[in-house]
């Protein structure tokens, strides 16, 4: 199953890698201009996708300026300012409020969260930059048809590297 499981990931890694790429380059461009003003890049995101931000935070490898979002206000938010927003699908209430404020306070944002349904406005809507963990369903099948193994925080850790490893060529650029 481990296999199988590996096997899937890869395929995941890859439409990611081929779908997303511009996107990625994007998100870089966007939080590197925060970190070359002196600004933040705060990190917001729902349930187990918080995992990315201990990474961007407290990792081997921080994110130069991120901090995580804690404040109900965005009073203390400066020009230079940017975030980036983690969850599951673009199907969580409390994320797409948090964006919807964010887009009327004319705040400049990523998200990042697999596309579950179309028919609603999300974050994806108000985002500056929107990736798609390509993620509906599980990877793996089981005896009844049904899917498991739904690996959304790996996703999203796969995308913030990538954003992470773009966004530090760009200040290498800029030497900073």
């Amino acid at each position: 199953m481990l296999k199988m499981f590996s096997t899937q990931l890869s395929g995941l890694f890859k439409r990611l890698l081929e779908k997303e790429e511009e996107a990625i380059e994007d998100s870089s461009r966007l939080l590197a201009q925060a970190i070359v003003s002196d600004g933040k890049v705060y990190f917001y995101a729902t349930n187990e996708m918080a995992g990315v931000i201990r990474e961007a935070t407290r990792g081997m490898e921080p994110m130069p300026s991120a901090e995580e979002w804690t404040s109900s206000s965005l009073d203390l938010i400066t020009s230079n300012d940017r975030f980036i927003l983690f969850s599951r699908t673009n199907d969580e209430e409390e994320i797409n409020s948090f964006a919807k404020t964010l887009y009327d306070a004319q705040i400049p944002f990523v998200s990042v969260c697999s596309i579950t349904n179309t028919g609603i406005k999300s974050m994806l809507d108000f985002a500056d930059v929107a990736i798609d963990l390509k993620l509906s369903k599980g990877l793996l099948p089981d005896d009844e048809g049904n899917r498991y193994g739904y690996p959304s925080l790996i996703a999203a850790l796969f995308v913030y590297h990538g954003i992470k490893f773009t966004t530090d060529e760009i200040l290498k650029e800029y030497d900073i």
